[in-house]
């Protein structure tokens, strides 16, 4: 009778080490699933916000990435048309520059662009422009991005920190003069801005030196505001040195330093 009472007990024993071994399995593979969701989770996430601040920041403007994305039909997925109805009291008017043209030069460390701004198409940025360059803000600023891709090809300048960007304080819009088949030909200057806002642009402002494709955002394109008339070869010689090392192969820091010796219209 001990002997048969030892044996169930046992063979209870055994049955509860069996049924802990399968639980400690299911747990397991369960933990295994759930793990593995959740790096799926990640890495889709990691995506979405890759693209969100690719698509989003134009104190970055687009860079070949994003433009793959829109080929590929990618949207952003909060884009903004406009986040204010109109422009602080800090923003000249645009009648300031309406129907006038304003020439002079951009003297960068490496040598000088002949400049056109267009107060007919683009009279807000016009005045914008104009007025900043009034007040010396552009001395001594950097040219802080190139972009150096096969139909991508701009220099990016005017970020008063220097590392692309914007001032909360100093923003305006509508958006002007955007090119209705998102091509940018060589020679044009546009504005900078915050992706998907038609009212943030700032004191950015890019010079394409290759014709460009820019697909527009959710707010539309990029304010043309003039040209260069002379010196664009100025900027090809920058894009020919290549990119700082370390940075994207199509997309950062020139390898030499750009800046601003001065910014002049009249």
């Amino acid at each position: 009778m001990a002997a048969s009472s030892r044996n169930a007990r046992e063979a209870k024993r055994r049955v509860q080490q069996m049924e802990a071994k399968r639980g400690l399995r299911k747990e397991q593979d369960k933990r295994r699933k759930r793990d593995n969701v959740l790096a799926v989770g990640a890495g889709v996430a990691a995506l979405v916000v890759a693209l969100v601040l690719q698509l989003t920041v134009f104190a970055a403007n687009p860079s070949e990435d994003e433009y793959a994305a829109a080929k590929a039909g990618l949207t952003t997925p909060s884009a903004t048309p406009s986040a204010s109805a109109g422009n602080a009291g800090n923003i000249p008017k645009p009648e300031t520059a309406a129907g006038q043209t304003f020439t002079g030069e951009l003297k960068l460390n490496s040598g000088t662009l002949g400049i056109e701004l267009d107060g007919t198409k683009a009279p807000q940025a016009a005045a914008v422009f104009k007025s900043l360059a009034d007040q010396n803000f552009y001395s001594g600023l950097s040219c802080h991005r190139l972009t150096t891709g096969e139909t991508f090809g701009v220099l990016q300048c005017g970020s008063k920190a220097g590392d692309g960007s914007g001032d909360a304080n100093y923003t305006w819009g509508p958006l002007e003069n955007t090119p209705q088949d998102n091509t940018y030909p060589a020679g044009t200057i546009a504005v900078a801005r915050t992706g998907g806002n038609a009212y943030g642009n700032g004191t950015q402002f890019f010079i394409v030196y290759k014709d460009t494709v820019i697909p527009a955002d959710a707010a539309g394109g990029y304010s043309v505001v003039g040209k260069v008339t002379s010196g664009l070869d100025v900027v090809t010689t920058i894009a020919a040195a290549g990119l700082k090392p370390g940075d994207s192969p199509t997309d950062g820091a020139p390898a030499e330093p750009v800046t601003i010796d001065s910014f002049s219209l009249k």
